[in-house]
């Protein structure tokens, strides 16, 4: 599933480039919703982010695209692997500028692991 943002200046550290929160905030966004429309009437969580390293800079103006593809699926977890591009044109809109995998773990209504209502 793909999934956009545009970033504008109040996405800013004080550098000038993209808040790293802001860009983990919008995997788990991006994730969770994945997560939501694949498998309805569950009640996942996030429970992890891998290889949580920043490689390229990202300016204000940028409109990013999310690509989200189920990686592992258990019988209460999830892992999506979470590639962002540049989906604007360019130099960069074919390299990967940031990528992890984040799981989700479905729960009950007393926060227990449950499995994946398929």
């Amino acid at each position: 599933m793909e999934h956009y943002k545009f970033v504008i200046s109040e996405h800013l550290n004080h550098y000038g480039t993209l808040y790293g929160g802001n860009l983990l905030k919008w995997i788990d966004e991006v994730g969770y919703i994945t997560a939501a429309v694949d498998f309805p009437n569950n009640r996942f969580v996030t429970v992890a982010l891998e290889n949580v390293e920043f490689k390229h800079r990202i300016e204000v103006g940028a409109v990013l695209k999310f690509s989200v593809e189920k990686l592992r699926m258990g019988n209460s977890s999830l892992t999506y692997d979470v590639k962002v591009y540049s989906a604007v044109e360019g130099a960069e809109s074919n390299a990967v500028l940031f990528e992890t995998n984040i799981t989700f773990v479905n729960i009950d209504e007393q926060g227990n692991k449950a499995s994946i209502q398929r």
